[in-house]
């Protein structure tokens, strides 16, 4: 669902992108080509003077939150992750190839080229350095120093790069597909027969 805002701002998604229709986007959200945004993804840059950059190839899994505090920016660099039911908040910026895991939450930080923060981790207020790895369930609040972490080891660097391929391959195959009638109908059928 794509929505303006109070101001009559509207997303802007790439043709090449695939955006599920149970997604919200809501204001001055730019999508890059290439990108996937997953069921009940929740974008919004819908207070004032606020925008949410996403850079080509990104996936925005299911039930992620990103939004922006009024006059910040939230942006995703190009081949970016954001794993399910995490919360990236701005003003936030992340790099290149970056990794979100599950249930983290990124605010008011800015992520060198691919970092990696691994699930139910929180950074906030927080510079990192490229290719720093923040553990499980670490917090990080306030000035990091970049020795404290450890490079992001080659096997988690290659999991992310096929994280990012199976998105972008996913996005091109939603393309012209049934997609959008087959999730309205599961969607249809939780409603009606509720677990």
């Amino acid at each position: 669902m794509i929505l303006p805002d109070c101001d009559g701002r509207l997303p802007q998604v790439d043709p090449t992108a695939k955006v599920m229709p149970t997604a919200v986007l809501v204001g001055a959200v730019k999508v890059g080509a290439g990108c996937f945004i997953a069921p009940h993804a929740t974008i919004r840059a819908d207070e004032p003077e606020s925008a949410i950059i996403i850079g080509d190839n990104c996936n925005i899994q299911d039930n992620v939150v990103v939004h922006a505090l009024a006059r910040s920016t939230v942006h995703i660099g190009k081949g970016s992750s954001l794993g399910h039911s995490c919360i990236v908040h701005g003003p936030c910026a992340l790099g290149t190839m970056c990794f979100i895991g599950f249930g983290a939450v990124v605010f008011q930080a800015t992520l060198g080229d691919g970092v990696v923060v691994m699930h139910r981790a929180v950074v906030h207020d927080a510079d990192l350095p490229s290719g720093k790895l923040v553990r499980t369930g670490a917090v990080l609040e306030g000035p990091v120093d970049p020795s404290s972490l450890p490079d992001v080891p080659e096997e988690t660097f290659h999991f992310v790069r096929r994280v990012v391929a199976t998105n972008v391959g996913m996005a091109k195959g939603y393309q012209g597909s049934n997609a959008d009638e087959l999730e309205r109908s599961v969607e249809e059928q939780a409603l009606k027969h509720p677990s």
